[in-house]
């Protein structure tokens, strides 16, 4: 994908190593219109042109959400790149102490999940049982109730889907979150796992030998 100085780079690209003109590249130019609604995604949840006027989630909060989620799937890069984000956005919001207080948190949630119990049914024999995650009372001081709410719920999502219920939903309400920033917050936490699995996806492809690559690609341009 051709870059200017104006234009922020690619971050799948980015996080999976892809140089332009590489075999990558030329399998992400095959699915262009894919590649392009990843970026704009990205660009929306994180970098939109303007926040609805009735929002109170932050660019520093998404970020902070971000980085919290990364290190759930203990995905490095990405875990990196959302931190330097955090880090960048949290000094213009004067709030230094977040970035320690994600990465703490980071620790206390870690878990292989998914977690949580199926309806009563067939799938009941996969029921897992697995641990329920507060935020500590330290880290909490510090990143306030409304992000604690959230990183609470971004935990849920990302290790106890099969949890996700009105209750949950109900925390964030209680908590000062609105509706639309709910839904916010669940599209950015389903995107990350999207974005995350792409990337994993194609660092193996990239391990792989280009031998095993048999299907021809059809090289497209952006007009």
């Amino acid at each position: 994908m051709t870059q200017t100085h104006d234009t922020p780079p690619d971050v799948i690209d980015l996080l999976a190593g892809i140089q332009p003109g590489d075999r990558l590249d030329a399998i992400r130019r095959h699915r262009l219109q894919a590649r392009t609604h990843a970026q704009q995604s990205h660009l929306a949840l994180f970098e939109p042109a303007q926040l609805l006027p009735s929002s109170r989630f932050t660019l520093a909060d998404r970020q902070a959400v971000a980085a919290f989620v990364a290190g759930l799937h203990q995905q490095p890069d990405a875990t990196a790149f959302y931190n330097a984000a955090l880090a960048s956005e949290g000094a213009r919001q004067a709030r230094p102490g977040v970035p320690k207080a994600i990465a703490a948190e980071v620790v206390r949630g870690a878990a292989s999940g998914p977690f949580g119990n199926y309806p009563p049914g067939p799938l009941s024999e996969e029921d897992q049982a697995g641990p329920a995650y507060t935020v500590g009372e330290a880290q909490r001081a510090v990143l306030g109730k409304p992000l604690s709410a959230a990183l609470e719920h971004a935990h849920l999502l990302t290790l106890h889907p099969r949890d996700a219920s009105p209750a949950a939903l109900q925390k964030l309400l209680d908590a000062g979150w609105g509706t639309t920033d709910i839904v916010t917050l669940s599209q950015l936490v389903a995107f990350l796992a999207f974005q995350i699995r792409v990337v994993a996806g194609l660092r193996a492809l990239a391990s792989a030998p280009a031998a095993h690559f048999t299907t021809p690609f059809r090289e497209e341009t952006q007009a």
